[in-house]
């Protein structure tokens, strides 16, 4: 009927409106990461060689000479100004060509996208280390709200985050690879083992093939550098999760949950959470980002064969298209991570969806 047709109509038209809000919003966000990595490039790559040395007189023996320096020098584009080493670089990475190392000449991309899985499989078990560990902190301490266990809970927290991830790598190291050795603190993997693996991927790929052996092994190896890189993470969680709940439980719904005779577990788990974990969600995404980069100082600590490892190696030895081709990758995976948060959040939160 006609009435229906014209009740259908606005909501339709909201529809629509609502679609193409998001896809302005979205066309924003992505120009928005093109300028912020045009950004990043811009300052790493003038940055890096205002920075003192030579990468050539670090590639030669002593006795060079000058038209060693030379030939190397021009086979670099080392020879031209900063401007047309920028724009010929800009150029060849919208290609796909990063440039080759200095140091082992090898293409850039190559080695950045082979040690990059090892540093995601530790960026990834380290998160979710710290929602296991920060979620059960929280939750405790809302069930137990105005003991000592919350007390507690908040004194470890404190202690936590005074304390920087390589600092409380250092202390698992003392403790379970030196005074109780049960844990390896250097490798990703036992060399000895057998690696019948197609992709850098080792922990995944072991469950894959079923190689429980192996997964056993690397495991091992990443529990000390991701609880360590887990550690801060799961105090902020922790305490930012704590916070939510406690104003939740004070909400209306909560209370008539109560009334209705449920326990505080279950108003707790299946009435308050639900609602105080979107913040939580939202920083968890924004935070990974930052563990990402956390990693460096980690992986050099345990000797991990990771991104960050490379990332030391190359500024110690002044690899130049190795420290840029590190750094925008780092740029593209903090972009594309806060990008898919703002999304998330946007479509879990109906607030921000009916905008």
């Amino acid at each position: 009927d006609e009435r229906g047709e014209e009740s259908t109509c606005p909501a339709e038209m909201r529809g629509g409106m609502g679609r193409m809000q998001f896809l302005r919003v979205l066309l924003l966000r992505l120009a928005t990461t093109a300028v912020t990595l045009v950004g990043v490039a811009v300052i790493v790559f003038f940055v890096i060689r205002v920075v003192p040395g030579n990468p050539i007189a670090m590639m030669l023996p002593p006795g060079a000479t000058e038209a060693d320096i030379a030939h190397l020098t021009a086979l670099y584009g080392l020879d031209k100004s900063l401007p047309a080493q920028f724009f010929i670089w800009a150029g060849d990475v919208l290609h796909g060509d990063f440039g080759t190392s200095i140091t082992t000449r090898q293409p850039v991309l190559g080695l950045v996208l082979g040690r990059l899985p090892a540093t995601l499989e530790l960026s990834v078990m380290a998160l979710v280390m710290a929602v296991i560990i920060g979620g059960f902190a929280a939750l405790v301490g809302t069930k137990r709200r105005g003991t000592r266990v919350e007390g507690a809970i908040d004194v470890a927290n404190g202690m936590a985050l005074s304390v920087p991830d390589f600092l409380w790598g250092l202390v698992l190291i003392l403790a379970f690879g030196v005074l109780v050795p049960v844990f390896h603190i250097s490798g990703r993997v036992t060399p000895s083992l057998e690696l019948p693996f197609t992709t850098n991927f080792y922990l995944f790929e072991s469950l894959l093939r079923l190689r429980f052996d192996l997964w056993l092994d690397i495991v091992g190896h990443m529990l000390m550098p991701a609880l360590a890189l887990a550690i801060p993470l799961a105090a902020i969680i922790g305490q930012l999760l704590k916070q939510s709940l406690k104003e939740t439980m004070h909400l209306d719904y909560v209370t008539l949950a109560r009334t209705k005779g449920y326990g505080e577990s279950h108003v707790i788990l299946r009435e308050a959470l639900r609602n105080a974990v979107l913040p939580t969600l939202t920083l968890v995404g924004v935070q990974f980002t930052f563990l990402i980069g956390g990693t460096v100082i980690i992986e050099r600590l345990f000797s991990y064969e990771g991104l960050g490892n490379m990332a030391i190696d190359a500024v110690i030895n002044r690899d130049l298209p190795l420290i840029q081709g590190i750094v925008i990758l780092f740029a593209v995976i903090f972009t594309g991570v806060n990008l898919v948060v703002d999304l998330l959040y946007a479509a879990l939160n109906p607030r921000l969806r009916h905008a």
